[in-house]
């Protein structure tokens, strides 16, 4: 598991058009790296979903953007174009990104206790050095909904005002427009 002030671990993995992306492109990049667990589930969607509809903010900061979960290429690029994604996904599909980032473990679900991915976000700085980890369980609950931005790291705020009803509303709208589109 990556701790604050270590160094971005090395990966050699494709992106969604099937091009080798290496870590060592994302030094002199403030880099977000968030792994979620499959393409096109209601969470990851309204989490990608999010990133995209903040991504002029995000950039306008200086960061950059990039997912990562197990599924194919072929999978991203679909994922991509439904949802008219504007940053990077990466496939990792043999987990060992996920695991040299700690974002592979032993997860629950109705008693069934299975290896899978688990939603976690880093975000390093320029150098490479890993600033923030953001650990998240309930997409619905805990995950991105930026009012503001740290300039120091990347700041995850849930402001008091917006209840869970609320936030599941903008997932049901994000899936209403994407299949309007």
């Amino acid at each position: 598991m990556l701790k604050i002030g270590d160094k971005m671990p090395f990966f050699e993995v494709q992106n969604q058009n099937g091009e080798t992306i290496s870590s060592t492109e994302f030094i002199g990049k403030k880099t977000i790296i968030y792994f979620y667990p499959k393409d096109n589930t209601s969470g990851c969607t309204a989490q990608a979903c999010n990133l995209r509809d903040n991504y002029d903010a995000l950039i306008k900061a200086g960061y950059n953007i990039v997912g990562v979960s197990k599924d194919s290429v072929a999978s991203h690029k679909k994922f991509m174009d439904k949802h008219s994604l504007p940053f990077t996904l990466l496939a990792d599909t043999t987990t060992k990104m996920q695991q040299d980032f700690g974002a592979w473990g032993e997860k629950k679900l109705y008693g069934r206790t299975y290896m899978g991915t688990i939603r976690r976000t880093f975000v390093f700085n320029q150098d490479g050095i890993l600033e923030k980890i953001e650990k998240t369980y309930n997409a619905l609950e805990s995950y991105y909904v930026p009012t503001k931005i740290d300039h120091r790291t990347f700041g995850l705020y849930m402001p008091d005002a917006l209840e869970k009803s609320q936030l599941r509303g903008m997932v049901r709208r994000c899936f209403y427009m994407r299949d309007k589109i």
